[in-house]
């Protein structure tokens, strides 16, 4: 399917932004078996693992052996999908006029051949996932905390192996009702989305809905 040219997103920062938020993602290869799929956690490839900065889109995470081999890392192309917000929509939102339904969402597309990461490069990206989604939490268990010793975290990561993405094709789509009205979108799909109207929708949806529509309005020369 051809990408609508309306729908792009172009902006490195807000692409960083996703991958931060949506780390969850799907990693693509084609083999002597065909395709392949895989699903990691991945992290943005800069110290502080903070969201927006630099126009960078190099990510780091790690796979399971045997995916490893299942996906030639090092020797073929991936594709990292990383999946946004989104959500059904419906075409009774709109009121009496000819509609049908629609899905919104956003996405960031990676590709590129990775690189394969040492052993301690692999233990320092293992320790980062950890600490990223550990920091949240009431009582954080960090890596390197009892009752882990070093002979157990070495042990687990000598069943992964760490990867480098700097991806050399970047393809990003933020369709989000851009090609309706201010007021159908303000007024009535978001406040749909809001009110929790339809069950197929992640609810940070809306909001990114305002923040598009907030920056097409700003283009416009708009409050």
């Amino acid at each position: 399917m051809r990408q609508n040219p309306s729908f792009a997103m172009t902006d490195a920062t807000e692409m960083r932004r996703l991958i931060h938020a949506n780390p969850w993602v799907t990693i693509v290869s084609s083999g002597p078996d065909g395709l392949v799929a895989s699903h990691y956690a991945v992290l943005l490839d800069e110290p502080d693992d903070s969201a927006g900065g630099s126009g960078d889109l190099t990510i780091v995470g790690h796979v399971g052996k045997p995916d490893d081999a299942i996906h030639g890392l090092g020797e073929r192309e991936l594709l990292v999908v990383v999946q946004g917000p989104h959500g059904y929509i419906s075409p009774g939102w709109y009121g009496d006029v000819a509609s049908v339904p629609t899905w919104n969402f956003v996405s960031v597309h990676l590709s590129g051949v990775p690189e394969v990461l040492s052993p301690e490069e692999n233990l320092r990206v293992l320790d980062r996932l950890v600490a990223r989604f550990e920091q949240s939490l009431p009582q954080p268990r960090l890596m390197w905390q009892a009752p882990n010793d070093e002979e157990y975290v070495r042990r687990l990561e000598r069943g992964t192996v760490g990867f480098r993405l700097r991806p050399t094709k970047v393809v990003a789509k933020r369709k989000l009702s851009q090609n309706k009205s201010d007021e159908v979108v303000v007024d009535t799909i978001i406040a749909e989305l809001d009110a929790g109207a339809s069950p197929y929708a992640d609810p940070r949806l809306p909001d990114e809905m305002r923040r598009a529509h907030g920056a097409l309005r700003a283009a416009r020369g708009e409050r």
